[in-house]
């Protein structure tokens, strides 16, 4: 989906294909088939914007055989789809039954991440519509911070620099900007954008920048201004920005909520839990370590790293933090200039919400995925976005 903002520049809006498990070329084909296509036609739209998820395999299959990127590129126009962005932060298997740290693997200090980065930019080179000159990935933020010490820091800024240069040479090469996007998230040596800002500006190339997750953020109990004042002032790029909500928990010391919090405690995904405190942020790695005996202070709101549907809010008593969200699309691109534009919802946690709300049925799924697409849409529009054809 595509906008005009009120100073001229376009304004793209996908969502994430990380919510249809697919680690081969094969199966990317058949969501676009199954799901993206589906969800275009609900929305009763003739173009839909979708971020790729492209696994190891089907981006090595891509970046290798130029007839199969053709192939998909074609397929992509014959759906009604369009790619200008790329989630490049799990390298595979997160269609797994449990993902947890493993999506944290490789790391920044590791070759397989800028080998598959690389040619992640060189598919989407190859992917973008033909009038559209800028593409963005969004990447892990460095590394899990345990067993990261200063000889991994400097394999991961060495890795930084040389992927800015390849960007550099894809440019040139092609015509088309591609730009890279840290995705701070808690629990990760970049897990704020404030702890972003060092590392980037040491890198100091504008095709190596931020990804704003604004779920992320708002288990950071980051201020949405404030981060992305302290971005702009650094000179950080915002490369892209994923719409998405986080779990909110009010009372955490009461019984009912604590029950209520329990019911998204599962087995696949890390939920890192959050809460604030006078002596600083405090959180525990999953949401299970929050709720047993006393490993989190209970007497300030908790937030939980759980991508919950954008369009409805878990039932009392817990909420989600749709208003961070509200308010940094609002710093994103509701001033004079937009700070990004590329906007890509992801919520990639449908088939890990309580049994009682995943979707049963493929249609149920397109139908959620077309309403949170549907309330950005809205939200954009809200702030003087025009929705184009």
């Amino acid at each position: 989906m595509r906008f005009r903002h009120p100073d001229g520049s376009v304004v793209h809006l996908a969502y994430c294909t990380n919510v249809h498990p697919a680690e081969t070329l094969d199966g990317v084909l058949a969501q676009l088939r199954d799901h993206c296509e589906p969800v275009r036609r609900r929305l009763g739209r003739d173009r839909l914007g979708i971020g790729l998820w492209l696994a190891r395999d089907a981006a090595h299959a891509l970046v290798t055989d130029p007839s199969a990127l053709r192939a998909l590129r074609a397929e992509l126009d014959r759906r009604g789809l369009e790619v200008v962005t790329l989630n490049g932060f799990p390298y595979e298997g997160f269609g797994a039954e449990e993902v947890k740290y493993r999506v944290y693997q490789p790391d920044w200090a590791d070759p397989e991440r800028l080998d598959h980065t690389t040619s992640l930019a060189r598919v989407l080179a190859g992917l973008l519509p033909d009038d559209v000159t800028e593409g963005s990935i969004s990447t892990l933020p460095l590394a899990w911070r345990t067993a990261y010490d200063d000889a991994r820091a400097e394999k991961a800024r060495a890795a930084l620099l040389t992927l800015a240069e390849r960007l550099d040479a894809l440019a040139e090469l092609t015509g088309r900007s591609i730009r890279v996007g840290l995705e701070p998230e808690p629990g990760c040596v970049v897990e704020t954008t404030r702890d972003a800002i060092t590392p980037l500006t040491a890198i100091g190339h504008d095709r190596v920048g931020i990804c704003v997750d604004t779920c992320h953020l708002a288990t950071s109990f980051e201020d949405p201004r404030t981060a992305l004042d302290a971005l702009a002032a650094a000179r950080v790029p915002v490369v892209k920005s994923q719409l998405s909500a986080a779990l909110h928990a009010e009372h955490p010391r009461l019984p009912e909520v604590r029950a209520a919090l329990a019911a998204f405690a599962e087995r696949r995904f890390l939920h890192q839990t959050r809460t604030t405190t006078p002596a600083g942020l405090r959180g525990t790695d999953d949401l299970d370590e929050a709720l047993t005996g006393a490993a989190l202070p209970d007497s300030a709101p908790w937030r939980a790293h759980f991508h919950v549907p954008l369009h409805a809010d878990p039932a009392a008593p817990l909420t989600s933090t749709l208003p961070v969200l509200k308010s940094a699309l609002t710093e994103l691109v509701g001033g004079p200039h937009p700070r990004t534009r590329h906007l890509e919802v992801e919520t990639y946690t449908w088939q890990a919400l309580p049994p009682e709300l995943r979707p049963r049925v493929r249609a149920q799924l397109t139908d959620g995925i077309a309403a949170e697409l549907t309330l950005a849409r809205d939200l954009l529009t809200d702030l003087g976005l025009k929705e184009l054809p």
